[in-house]
């Protein structure tokens, strides 16, 4: 089915759409909301697998595509199938709808699940502009709905090991903050890549930054537990292949708690990540390396608090990370279980940072952000 017409099936099936969740009978059920190029299935229909709360997963997808993949990995808790996510969601009791769909069609799709009383997950950027997801917002909070981008280095233990640092004072007040995160330019390179909707612009609303910078923009946030106010930068594409995304960005940005951080995020290397998250404060720093390598510390820290200052390195437990702990807890939140990893206006914030950096590519002009 092309986009334009799986766009306004959704759109005309909203009145179709019933609140499921008032309905619900006890058993935790998951609707995934997707298509033949739905983005980390692979990771999401595991993590739904995983997680100990969900019951029962139906899928909707008008290509059938997906199917086979979502059998393999969740076998009976795959209890039904669809082309019509209206119709599932009249006929299903879905608390979650987990929505991997590319950014121009998805806010119709979240929109449906909304109206018909889900919670929300989405891949993000899960919309064009920050505007579309402004609506979206609104919506959802006003339906007391969580709705939660897929931004899971939010959980990972080196991040929570992090934020425990911050918020006890251990390197005091926030002077300013180091941004990086790079990927792989061979991707760039490939034919197959440039026909995917996230190296399309009017089909993903931008490039590296939005696909993959968007993660250490809000964990930037997230740690510090202050807003991004301003941004100030380029984009562009610097590796020169045949794309209308950027490959690159730079950018300065202004925090709410007064600190400043630069941001590269790029696609520049021939394999793998580089990437890290430095935070200086008054009492000391530390600093996140996700991807540094064998044998280093995913997160290093020093504090001058102490008689013995010295620099501490962090080693987490054995166990999952990345989507399986995020799906889990977000579906725990869906249920009253526990607390949502992030908010609607969480993702709206970082969304509007993104498309605020942008603008101050676009215009020569810093962005003040709302």
């Amino acid at each position: 089915m092309k986009r334009r017409t799986f766009t306004q099936a959704l759109a005309g099936s909203f009145i179709a759409a019933q609140t499921a969740y008032a309905q619900n009978t006890g058993k935790t059920v998951i609707a995934v909301i997707t298509n033949a190029e739905g983005a980390h299935l692979s990771a999401y229909f595991p993590a739904l697998a995983q997680a100990e709360d969900v019951d029962s997963v139906v899928l909707s997808d008008p290509s059938g595509e997906t199917i086979e993949l979502a059998r393999k990995h969740l076998g009976d808790k795959l209890t039904a199938t669809y082309t019509d996510p209206a119709e599932m969601l009249k006929k299903e009791q879905a608390v979650m709808a987990l929505v991997s769909l590319e950014a121009a069609i998805a806010p119709p799709a979240i929109n449906l699940a909304l109206d018909a009383g889900c919670h929300v997950m989405a891949e993000k950027p899960a919309c064009l502009n920050a505007e579309e997801f402004a609506k979206l917002t609104k919506k959802a909070n006003a339906k007391k709905l969580l709705l939660m981008l897929a931004l899971a280095n939010r959980l990972n233990p080196e991040s929570q090991e992090a934020k425990r640092i911050i918020e006890e004072g251990l390197i005091g007040k926030i002077y300013g903050m180091e941004l990086h995160l790079i990927a792989d330019q061979t991707r760039l390179k490939s034919k197959s890549y440039h026909k995917k909707w996230y190296a399309q612009k009017d089909r993903a609303g931008g490039g590296h930054l939005i696909w993959l910078g968007i993660h250490w923009l809000d964990l930037a946030m997230y740690l510090t537990k202050s807003k991004i106010t301003d941004v100030a930068g380029f984009a562009g594409n610097v590796g020169g292949q045949p794309l209308d995304v950027e490959d690159s960005a730079a950018l300065a940005i202004k925090f709410d708690n007064g600190s400043f951080s630069t941001v590269t995020s790029g696609f520049y290397l021939d394999k793998g990540y580089h990437s890290h998250i430095k935070i200086w404060g008054s009492d000391g720093w530390l600093e996140i390396n996700r991807h540094g390598g064998a044998g280093k510390a995913p997160l290093r820290w020093y504090s001058s608090k102490g008689d013995k200052p010295d620099i501490i390195e962090y080693l987490p437990p054995d166990g999952p990370q990345g989507y399986s702990p995020f799906v889990a807890a977000c579906v725990r939140a869906a249920i009253g279980k526990g607390e949502a990893p992030l908010t609607a206006n969480d993702s709206l914030q970082v969304l509007k940072t993104v498309y605020g950096a942008y603008r101050a590519a676009e215009t020569g002009q810093s962005q003040h952000i709302r």
